[in-house]
């Protein structure tokens, strides 16, 4: 079987996860959200975002997260602007345009939106005969393993409060990004500075679930009977608070982001070793080398990873994820591989 670095959710959750779920299979608790497990997790996100205000929801996944939050705080006639990389924009299926409301892309570099990349969509000369455009949807890291610093996450945000916009962060990564080796931010510094954003568990040692972190006070009220109506409130909402309370134990999940941070900052050296050189700078989990197409091939037998972009006739990017669990003894094996097949 191929190993896989396709993805940084190929395997189940961290052994202590999977303990925590069934040490406490047979205490009762209450439902949708009202257990105490639950409500230890809100208590600690309120601690390490410095803030007692805010809402915090558990969803089951990221597409259901970004759907909830921009159908509850968009009216049918507003827009929210993401990258051409972003999730919203080209992984979801339509999902938030399935729910009335339009995604207005702005092409970037790096994944990354600027207050210039979204002026263009405040400038429409028809006024009420097009869609207004009311949040900015950003992920970190982003969809190319990048990271947002607090000089361009202040200067966004500030644009926003300006131009009465809604920032909303995908944080599907964020413990990546908060722990990159070029991050400069800690979790109040984003509560600060977004309307709203989410801690993501699936990719970081959860076996699913999302903590959705609900800041402006103008955005909370009624956010239940949204959950409610996506089918986005579980029964056993339990089974998500016992993993936030265990992950956000001791900084658990920073430390599981540390360990995918470092392996693929192992493979990049790698590369770099062998004079190939990235399509996307990236210390998080995501890697984006551009490497010839035969040599792709070769290490497909052995590997399973993404073909991300045709560079040229002869060479395309690859994107390799590290993951909570990638073994290091998988990323030495496939480090010797690449170094006999590149002479």
């Amino acid at each position: 079987m191929k190993y896989s670095f396709a993805n940084d959710y190929a395997e189940g959750c961290h052994p202590s996860v999977l303990k925590a779920l069934a040490d406490t299979n047979m205490v009762q608790q209450a439902g949708y959200g009202d257990d105490a497990y639950s409500r230890s997790a809100e208590t600690m996100i309120r601690r390490l975002v410095a803030n007692d205000a805010v809402n915090v929801h558990l969803a089951t996944g990221g597409t259901q997260a970004n759907l909830v939050v921009l159908a509850s705080v968009l009216k049918p006639f507003e827009s929210v602007v993401a990258a051409t990389t972003g999730h919203i924009f080209s992984n979801e299926a339509g999902a938030i345009e399935a729910t009335g409301h339009k995604v207005e892309a702005a092409h970037t570099t790096d994944g990354k939106l600027r207050p210039d990349d979204v002026k263009p969509f405040l400038n429409k000369a028809r006024g009420h005969h097009t869609v207004r455009t009311r949040a900015v949807y950003i992920s970190n890291s982003t969809e190319l393993g990048t990271v947002y610093t607090k000089q361009e996450l202040t200067a966004l945000s500030e644009f926003c409060r300006v131009n009465d916009l809604i920032l909303f962060m995908d944080g599907a990564r964020l413990a990546m990004a908060l722990t990159a080796p070029s991050n400069d931010m800690a979790l109040a510094d984003i509560a600060a500075l977004t309307d709203v954003f989410y801690i993501g568990g699936t990719k970081c040692g959860a076996l699913l679930g999302e903590a959705i972190v609900i800041v402006n006070p103008a955005l909370q009220k009624d956010f239940h009977y949204h959950l409610k109506q996506r089918g986005a409130l579980t029964a056993k909402g339990r089974t998500l608070g016992i993993q936030f309370d265990c992950l956000l134990s001791n900084n658990l999940i920073f430390d599981l982001a540390v360990h995918a941070n470092r392996m693929a900052a192992k493979l990049s050296a790698a590369f770099a070793a062998k004079g190939f050189s990235m399509l996307m700078e990236s210390d998080t989990n995501q890697i984006f080398p551009v490497l010839p197409n035969e040599l792709i091939r070769q290490l497909q037998a052995d590997y399973a990873f993404l073909v991300w972009d045709i560079v040229d006739t002869d060479r395309s990017a690859v994107r390799l994820i590290t993951s909570w669990a990638t073994p290091e003894a998988a990323v030495e094996e496939f480090i010797k591989n690449l170094n006999n097949l590149v002479l």
